[in-house]
């Protein structure tokens, strides 16, 4: 994917190393949101089929661990293989919609300064370390590609929760 088509995030790997400083900035909009309006307002889903603003928000604290893991493992062992994260059915089990939109305000922001340390500490010859991403299918990619990858999530649902809260 260079582009998408819904968000027009394009995913450039020169601008890995930035990765970081963006990935915390979207975070701070998002958390912004979860602090300023009501949990009820957060928790509703505007359609059957679309994640709340709230449900978006867990998905993103729990994509920018499960994507710090990678990286920690990418670091670690050659080509390591990214087991899906189960995007889909942590929502019911984990009750992404009934949780505390506070609480996970807080968790977000932790979430993001623990993977975008990871990614600062990361060296020209670390960022060329690959891992195998089963998503869509089994495909080799570089750390590069992860960070590139980790900020178009934080953009896009970005979108998708702006989208809901006006």
């Amino acid at each position: 994917m260079d582009q998408c088509p819904e968000c027009d995030h394009t995913y450039d790997l020169d601008e890995a190393l930035l990765a970081g400083l963006a990935i915390r900035e979207g975070i701070a909009a998002v958390v912004g949101i979860l602090r300023d309006h009501a949990p009820a307002d957060l928790a509703k889903r505007r359609q059957p089929d679309t994640w709340s603003p709230l449900e978006y928000a867990c998905h993103l604290r729990d994509m920018l661990l499960v994507q710090r893991e990678r990286v920690l493992a990418a670091r670690r062992t050659d080509r390591p293989v990214c087991t899906p994260m189960g995007r889909d059915e942590r929502v019911e089990h984990d009750g992404y919609g009934e949780q505390n939109p506070l609480d996970v305000a807080r968790q977000l922001a932790d979430a993001a300064l623990l993977f975008t340390t990871v990614l600062d500490r990361l060296d020209p010859t670390t960022w060329s370390r690959t891992l195998v991403y089963s998503y869509p299918e089994p495909t080799e990619r570089t750390l590069r590609w992860v960070a590139a990858h980790t900020l178009h999530e934080v953009r896009h649902h970005l979108l998708d929760i702006r989208r809901q809260v006006g």
